[in-house]
């Protein structure tokens, strides 16, 4: 298990979404700026959140549960790997400081897209690499991204993520959400690959 880098340290491609070291997240959103939605899922969602939620232009991260067919599914069902749903991080982001594209390249740098229904010491489909898309133009950016991150040589096996669109989205139990800041040092299997 690796731990993960200091935000600081992280990547030239997750870096350069840092304004000189400056928190440009604002903690009141505007009312004039129009957020977009992101949902995505690889693996564990705790390490996800983490490196996620630090993001320029990222807002309200929120862990839970996505692309199965049980109606609230709590974290004991969704384990089993029996409701269909993916542990997964939905967030808003202000596509003026971040876009979705610069979102996904870096989501496929922070986990193993290559490895079904897997990430590191976590098996089922819940864990699954997958991207949920709003919209078209999502489709169509999430589908672009996938083949960037195949052409980029960084993963020697294909690519399995899954492109598909978003359904209801059910957020976690609060003990999930902000994990890795209520237990810092706790178990993740992310960190930003170069």
């Amino acid at each position: 298990m690796k731990k993960i880098l200091p935000l600081l340290l992280l990547t030239a491609a997750a870096s350069q979404f840092w304004a000189c070291g400056a928190d440009t997240r604002s903690p009141v959103m505007d009312k004039n700026v129009k957020l977009e939605t992101a949902t995505l899922a690889g693996g564990c969602f705790w390490g996800m959140e983490e490196i996620l939620r630090e993001l320029p232009g990222v807002e309200d991260p929120v862990v839970g549960y996505t692309g199965g067919s049980t109606e609230n599914p709590k974290y004991e069902d969704v384990k089993t790997g029996a409701t269909g749903h993916a542990e997964t991080i939905q967030l808003h982001f202000d596509q003026a400081k971040i876009s979705y594209g610069a979102i996904l390249d870096l989501f496929f740098k922070m986990h193993d897209p290559t490895t079904p229904n897997r990430q590191g010491n976590d098996v089922g489909s819940q864990y699954r690499s997958a991207i949920f898309y709003h919209g078209e133009a999502q489709r169509a950016e999430a589908e672009a991204a996938v083949k960037r991150a195949q052409a980029s040589g960084r993963w020697k096996r294909p690519i399995t993520t899954e492109v598909t669109p978003a359904g209801k989205f059910w957020p976690a139990e609060e003990y999930h959400q902000d994990y890795l800041k209520k237990h810092p040092g706790g178990y993740t299997c992310h960190y930003v690959r170069d």
